[in-house]
């Protein structure tokens, strides 16, 4: 009798990045002999909610849930978002002074996302109010929020929009620390026998490297997620998030994710003391 396929379920969120990121391994160009991977896509504060319930063997988690899930979760070496000098920005329907933005409340796209810990890190006292990701736009337009917080592909269709950027915080941590913003990343959970765990980082790893060696194939599977933007634009955030530091995180990236949670958790954002742990 034949032996029935493994199991793996691999997290992520809808977005061109991270549809480039999995092209090979959703389009089985990469794989394991008698593993099927099934891809669970969903928001980022959605993946880190389900996460700390151990949901998923691998999965994609802001770097601000991370303390929250490193009992039952390892870091993998790859697979991070990492802005050098960008990243989230607040934006408003008119110009705005960075004291002006952050005397308003703020739409964010979670508690959790690494995004709103970046904001909380640049001003403590900001007041928020969550909403889906993908409705921040229109609410500033609609003129329901008066300031948001944008991931994802907004930071690079706001103004399309008539937004006005009024800081990028990539920007503002990079003058602050001298160091990338680390964003999010890929973790494997810890009760899976480290030979095998072993193997998935390897597919994955294998899976970004094949998207940045067949670039074009791999942006046209992305482009299908890619909420309201043409190739170009496409093209341009893959590029900001899907690089040399994806495949392997550097020691300046190693040390940025150490300093935004450590000084998380010294401002007392974070309560757990963050243990940053690495597969490979």
């Amino acid at each position: 009798m034949k032996k029935p396929l493994q199991e793996i379920k691999v997290a992520h969120s809808p977005d061109s990045d991270d549809a480039f990121m999995f092209y090979a391994l959703a389009t089985n160009k990469v794989g394991i002999p008698g593993v099927k991977f099934t891809h669970v896509l969903s928001d980022i504060e959605d993946l880190n909610r389900r996460a700390l319930a151990g949901e998923f063997e691998v999965s994609a988690v802001s770097f601000h849930a991370y303390p929250y899930l490193q009992d039952r979760y390892r870091l993998l070496n790859h697979g991070g978002s990492v802005g050098y000098g960008y990243g989230p920005m607040i934006v408003a329907a008119h110009p705005m002074s960075t004291e002006e933005a952050l005397s308003k409340t703020i739409a964010i796209a979670g508690e959790r996302t690494t995004s709103a810990l970046a904001l909380r890190l640049c001003s403590p006292e900001v007041k928020t109010v969550i909403m889906p990701f993908d409705h921040i736009i229109d609410a500033i337009v609609e003129g329901r929020v008066e300031a948001g917080l944008l991931i994802h592909e907004g930071q690079l269709t706001y103004s399309a929009s008539g937004l006005h950027k009024v800081l990028d915080l990539g920007r503002w941590w990079l003058e602050e620390t001298s160091l990338p913003l680390p964003l999010g990343g890929n973790v494997v959970r810890r009760d899976i026998p480290e030979a095998f765990a072993v193997k998935l980082s390897k597919v994955l790893k294998a899976s970004i490297q094949y998207g940045l060696d067949h670039r074009d194939e791999a942006l046209a599977y992305a482009h299908q997620f890619a909420r309201d933007m043409d190739t170009h634009l496409a093209d341009q955030f893959v590029g900001m998030y899907v690089n040399e530091r994806t495949l392997a995180y550097g020691a300046d990236d190693k040390r940025a994710i150490t300093e935004l949670l450590n000084r998380a958790h010294q401002a007392g954002i974070i309560p757990v003391a963050p243990k940053l742990d690495f597969l490979d």
